[in-house]
């Protein structure tokens, strides 16, 4: 059977048109060359940062990856002076990255499909706060920063306060709690090591 593939590419123009203007007029910094499947949802707090690096690709549609995604790509600083830079040639496919202080991703890094990302808790620890509170500060958050060429593994969960070095792999459904050296495969819950890289 042939496919006619004139509709994707029709659809790849539209949203190249429509969503990169849009974020842009909004405050998001975007790169060039960007590739957008689907249209994510991309939200910036007022006085924070969202940067998006030179062709970089946004996958929101199941349509354009294997696995398919539970959901658009979600981009979202929480807070003022929240940060949240993306490198260029990076990848990312119905991901979600939240950031309350700072969230970085480094250069030609693979996010996979389902990836959550956050430096916050999103509620406090304390029984009594936990549901309602207008407190920030009892909100635990600490940075995240992912280095260049990590590879995320599907419905892997990266937690606040982690550092991934250079070239490392995290395992799908992995749920990183502490930080990991470069050049290595993670891959648990806690994720451990499990194999060094050449």
């Amino acid at each position: 059977m042939r496919v006619n593939k004139f509709p994707t590419y029709a659809k790849q123009i539209w949203w190249i048109a429509t969503i990169a203007p849009t974020l842009r007029y909004s405050g998001v910094l975007l790169g060039v060359n960007i590739k957008f499947y689907g249209k994510p949802i991309i939200s910036l707090f007022k006085n924070s940062v969202i940067q998006i690096g030179n062709a970089s690709t946004i996958c929101s549609s199941s349509f354009y990856t294997a696995l398919g995604v539970n959901h658009p790509t979600v981009i979202r600083t929480l807070r003022e002076g929240a940060c949240i830079v993306i490198g260029d040639h990076t990848g990312i496919s119905g991901g979600s990255i939240c950031s309350a202080l700072s969230v970085k991703i480094g250069h030609r890094c693979l996010i996979g499909a389902n990836v959550t990302i956050s430096d916050s808790d999103f509620h406090p620890s304390r029984s009594k706060e936990r549901r309602y509170t207008t407190n920030q500060d009892a909100i635990a958050s600490s940075p995240v920063e992912i280095g260049d060429n990590v590879f995320i593994g599907a419905n892997s969960i990266i937690l606040k306060g982690v550092t991934i070095g250079e070239n490392s792999v995290i395992g799908a459904g992995s749920v990183v709690t502490k930080s990991i050296p470069s050049n290595c495969v993670v891959a648990g819950n806690p994720a451990r090591v499990i194999k060094l890289l050449d």
